[in-house]
């Protein structure tokens, strides 16, 4: 396992990540955290430590500095998030031990809006999309209709205003998709067992269309 703290340019500011590769990765996954959450997002880091252990690298940044973060409006600030995502992308794209890896983008609360809309620009090779607990309906029906990655929507079986919100947006993706719901879980996943299913879906889904990729 290569692990590296790492700092990325995005042009308004730099991002620190932690960036974590098994040996002869499937694929690195770069994860777009939710509203108020960081790097150091345990539910992330949950997810993350499952796919490390299936052979997929991950990288975990924060997208908004703490000052950043203290305005609430950033955490909404869709365009902003994409901005930081695409430079962490091309990082990605441009270093020795990651060019090659398929690209998997993680998204979690407005993080899976943005991640859609990465997704959605040609320009930006993604192998496939994952979303937990997401707001995708937040990227915009534009950006979904482009999104041709294959897309997994993963929604807590409690999480009613949340689930409603990923049947419309779901509708309106032309990709390869799959809407899942675990049963009993809130918005969070905090109930027992819930985020090892969250993490066991992601790992399946990402190690599919890597290797199909």
């Amino acid at each position: 396992m290569t692990t590296a703290l790492i700092h990325i340019d995005s042009g308004t500011t730099t991002m620190e990540g932690m960036l974590e590769l098994p040996r002869s990765a499937a694929g690195v996954v770069l994860f777009a955290h939710g509203s108020g959450s960081s790097r150091l997002s345990p539910r992330n880091n949950h997810v993350a430590r499952v796919l490390r252990d299936a052979g997929i690298g991950t990288l975990l940044l924060d997208l908004l500095t703490p000052g950043e973060d203290r305005q609430t409006y950033n955490r909404f600030d869709i365009a902003l998030l994409v901005g930081r995502l695409r430079a962490a992308a091309a990082w990605l794209g441009a270093q020795e031990a990651t060019t090659a890896l398929p690209l998997g983008l993680f998204g979690a609360s407005t993080g899976a809006a943005a991640a859609l809309q990465l997704a959605a620009d040609p320009a930006v090779p993604v192998a496939a999309v994952v979303s937990r607990g997401g707001r995708p309906d937040l990227a915009g029906l534009d950006a979904l209709r482009a999104v041709e990655a294959p897309t997994l929507l993963i929604v807590g079986g409690a999480d009613e205003p949340v689930i409603a919100l990923n049947e419309q947006a779901y509708a309106e993706l032309g990709c390869v998709k799959r809407l899942m719901i675990v049963p009993g879980a809130t918005h969070l996943f905090e109930e027992p067992g819930t985020l090892d299913e969250v993490a066991r879906l992601a790992a399946d889904w990402f190690a599919g269309y890597f290797a199909g990729g």
